[in-house]
């Protein structure tokens, strides 16, 4: 089966949208928001089948793993408090969504984060959508301020409350920041790819992986610059005094696919290598045109993967078997289900 480990609630109801702007707005006054709307069920399924679901169907995606739109997580918006509610909100219309296609959806939780809020703030939540909603993961924000770095870098000890609870659970963590409100950066163009680069960096200079040897990241977008620049990165290492990048961070970092162009997915593939590697689109996601070289969506990255050509072996690892490793729940969900699809077998 394929797995897209990168799928977003980009096309929300619009009920959902308004009440976060009425939120927001309330904040600002200083006055309660609304209560959260009623939204049915025909509306998330109308959200979601002529959008996602459509086009893994077209593009032969069996599932995906799917989160709050993360450009909407807003951690820099109002305080603890309001990320909270928001944060329970989305998560539990992501749930809603796997509920009413629990065969093609499996929820990530985007975190209540807030600058300077303590991340064991987070914890409960994360437990709450692992333990009652069955999510397999969570989105842990690495900037919450919005592109003003003020927290600690990511292998600080500040953050291993929600660590010790990630190993606990069992749960990956994909790096993924939000909106940007800092003007020199555009958001999916240069503060996500920045993003990524920085978390990789960050793990190459601290020693996080040996207090944490289960603890697993993935690293969206292809890594941001770190494949281009792999031999930087093995150089910095070296001259740092740090272990070889491949022993040192390799057993616990990960990256998807979201690179929107073939050569972008050959380097991807051939520097950091097919094991750590899992299949994702970030479908309907940051790039949702239409590449006029190739006359096919840009985030269509199944046809890159293919093209390479990759054994069948590897090509069950990227597609499948990857993915069931970093996220041992969802290899758990679909060992429950006994359908041909489910083990890997053409239906």
């Amino acid at each position: 089966m394929i797995i897209d480990c990168h799928g977003h609630y980009t096309t929300a109801p619009p009920a959902h949208t308004s009440w976060r702007e009425e939120q927001q707005a309330a904040f600002a006054a200083g006055t309660r928001p609304p209560a959260y709307p009623s939204i049915s069920d025909d509306a998330i399924r109308e959200s979601v089948e002529a959008s996602q679901v459509r086009l893994m169907a077209e593009r032969g995606i069996d599932r995906t793993i799917f989160s709050p739109r993360a450009s909407a997580m807003g951690h820099h918006v109002g305080d603890q408090s309001v990320s909270q509610r928001w944060t329970e909100v989305s998560n539990d219309l992501v749930a809603r969504v796997v509920e009413l296609h629990p065969e093609r959806f499996t929820g990530v939780c985007q975190l209540p984060q807030s600058p300077g809020a303590p991340i064991a703030d987070s914890v409960p939540e994360l437990r709450r959508c692992v333990e009652q909603l069955g999510f397999v993961g969570c989105n842990l924000n690495p900037d919450p301020s919005g592109g003003h770095w003020t927290s600690p870098p990511l292998t600080d000890r500040s953050w291993y409350p929600l660590y010790e609870a990630m190993v606990e659970l069992d749960v990956p963590a994909m790096v993924h920041v939000s909106a940007v409100t800092n003007p020199n950066f555009h958001a999916t163009g240069s503060h996500y790819l920045n993003a990524d680069t920085t978390a990789f960096m960050q793990f190459l200079q601290a020693d996080l992986f040996r207090d944490f040897p289960t603890l697993r990241f993935v690293i969206p977008h292809g890594g941001g610059a770190v494949p281009y620049h792999w031999g930087r990165f093995r150089g910095l290492a070296d001259m740092l005094g740090r272990p070889a990048v491949e022993e040192s961070l390799l057993g616990n970092v990960f990256f998807d696919t979201c690179v929107y162009h073939q050569p972008g997915v050959d380097l991807l593939l051939d520097v950091v290598g097919t094991d750590n590697v899992l299949f994702g689109s970030e479908m309907v996601g940051a790039v949702r045109g239409i590449d006029p070289r190739t006359g096919h969506h840009f985030d269509d990255t199944r046809r890159y993967v293919e093209a390479h050509g990759l054994s069948p072996e590897d090509l069950q690892k990227v597609y499948e078997g990857n993915a069931r490793r970093v996220y041992p729940r969802l290899d758990a969900l679909l060992r429950q289900d006994r359908s041909p699809r489910a083990e890997g077998v053409p239906a």
